[in-house]
This record gives structure tokens, C-alpha cells and sequence, in this order.
């Protein structure tokens, strides 16, 4: 079962977009059976796809903080075939107060969700918060795989820099030598000197895993969003469901590759 993280410590990278997107994408072109996992208190991904996170009686806070909740009596069915959704909602804030005498509170997510395999599940997709505290930690103790977006801004390298070093704390303090960054998605892409000063720094920082496909913007994305669709539901001939199906299918690629041949230098900050 694979399991995908998006992550960066600074919101507006477009990291809840392609988390919902490519989750939607893995089920619908790939046939698999996707869940995908919002850790965000905002509970975007679920309002991307059209719940009411508001209203849930249970939701990811409550698999994590009440043992007799089950991964089953929390899921959401969504309109994609395949795809489900284990909602966030505001309760998340507390997350770290709850579990803070818990001497494995890193590993609260991993424990709970270890009935996703026997469930079914062939993909795990997680939509981090913006931050590096503890619900972060606990995806990445969950996770196998990092997608790292990277809006294309002055400081753009500051959040592949701190993403690239808890990637590798976390790899070795918690034993999970699997963890790696797959992937670094650049986005919010326009043709500018900056963007490509910033895309040619990338590259060389991360040599084996810059995506090809950088996602601009594109109205009938944020359209999508609004409606609580995926982009391949509202506009699936768009420009923005062309970006988002070439992404996808870069990160579904890298199943059984053994990405970052030549280690990926942490990038200075601007």
C-alpha cells in the first residue's frame, strides 16, 4: 500500500489542490482504491470534494483521540469512484494537547490507520497542515512517500529546506529508512525571470525529483474547488485538468523507483 504525503510548512502552495487531485486521479484513471487523509484544520480536502465537514459527527480528530472509533465509523464516500475521504475539521487544533503524555503520540496516526490495508486501500493520500508540529510529524511517521509543492516565490527554497531536513530527522529517529521525498511539485507558475531563476535552483537542488510539469494558475481549478469538484469532474478538458493529469501520473511513476540516486542537496534559504 502506498503511502503519499503532501507537505509544506507554508500554506498557499497549492498542496490541498494536488493532494485531492491526484488522489481523484489514482482512483479514476488507475482504477485504485484511494483514502484520502486530511490532517488540515481547515478540512479543505473534504470541502473540495463537496462534504460538509461541519456538520460530520466524527472525524479524523476522533479516530485519533477516541479508541472505541474505528477507521470505518469516520470515512467518506465521495462522488469519485474509489475515492474516499477521512475528513478534518477545527477539533484538529487540539490534537497536540490531547496526545501530549503519550509516549507514542508520533505514532497515533500509523497505529490507527494500520486497518487501511485489510480494508482494501492500495493508496493512502495525506494532506498535511501548513506546519511542522505534531500532526505533521505523524504523517510523516505514517507516510512512505513526500510530495513537496513549491509555489514559485522569493522564498520558495525556505520550505524545501525545512521539508528536506524533518523529512531526514524523521527517517532516522523514528527508523523509517522508506521516507523519502518523491517528489517536489512547483507551482504557481508564470513565465517571469523569478520563476525560472527559482525552477533552475530547484533543479539543481533536486536533480532526480523536480516534477516536469509545473502547475500554473488556472481559473477553472479554484472553479473546481468552489463547486466541491475535482477539476476532471467540472472542466476535465481544461488546461488545468492537463496540469493536474500530467502531475499525477509523474508521482504515480515513481511506485518501485528508487528516486534521489544522487542525494538531494538541502536548499539554502533566500
Amino acid at each position: 500500500m502506498r503511502r503519499i504525503a503532501f507537505i509544506n510548512e507554508k500554506g498557499g502552495t497549492c498542496k490541498t489542490t494536488l493532494a485531492v487531485n491526484t488522489a481523484a486521479w489514482l482512483a479514476s484513471a488507475r482504477g485504485l482504491k484511494v483514502l484520502l487523509v486530511d490532517l488540515d484544520t481547515q478540512g479543505h480536502a473534504g470541502k473540495s470534494l463537496g462534504l460538509d465537514v461541519r456538520t460530520l459527527p466524527r472525524n479524523v480528530f476522533h479516530l485519533l483521540t477516541e479508541p472505541g472509533v474505528r477507521l470505518e465509523d469516520v470515512v467518506q464516500p465521495s462522488a469519485v469512484e474509489g475515492l474516499s475521504v477521512l475528513p478534518a475539521y477545527k477539533e484538529m487544533a487540539d490534537f497536540p494537547l490531547v496526545v501530549a503524555q503519550d509516549e507514542r503520540r508520533a505514532h497515533r496516526l500509523a497505529d490507527r490507520l494500520a486497518p487501511a490495508e485489510a480494508a482494501g486501500y492500495d493508496v493512502l493520500v495525506f494532506d498535511a497542515p501548513p506546519s511542522m508540529g505534531l500532526t505533521t510529524r505523524n504523517i510523516l511517521v505514517a507516510a512512505t512517500e513526500v510530495v513537496v509543492p513549491v509555489a514559485l516565490t522569493y522564498f520558495a527554497l525556505d520550505g524545501c529546506a525545512e521539508v528536506a531536513a524533518t523529512v531526514r530527522q524523521v527517517s532516522q529517529s523514528e527508523g523509517r529508512p522508506e521516507l523519502r521525498i518523491t517528489k517536489v511539485v512547483p507551482t504557481l507558475y508564470r513565465r517571469t525571470a523569478l520563476a525560472t531563476a527559482i525552477l533552475e535552483r530547484l533543479q539543481s537542488y533536486f536533480p532526480d525529483t523536480l516534477a516536469a510539469t509545473p502547475l500554473g494558475y488556472n481559473v477553472k481549478v479554484d472553479e473546481a474547488q468552489s463547486h466541491g469538484k475535482t477539476i476532471w469532474e467540472y472542466a476535465p478538458t481544461s488546461r488545468g485538468a492537463e496540469m493536474l493529469a500530467d502531475i499525477a501520473s509523474e508521482i504515480y511513476g515513481v511506485a518501485g523507483k528508487k528516486t534521489g540516486s544522487r542525494r538531494a542537496r538541502t536548499p539554502r534559504r533566500a
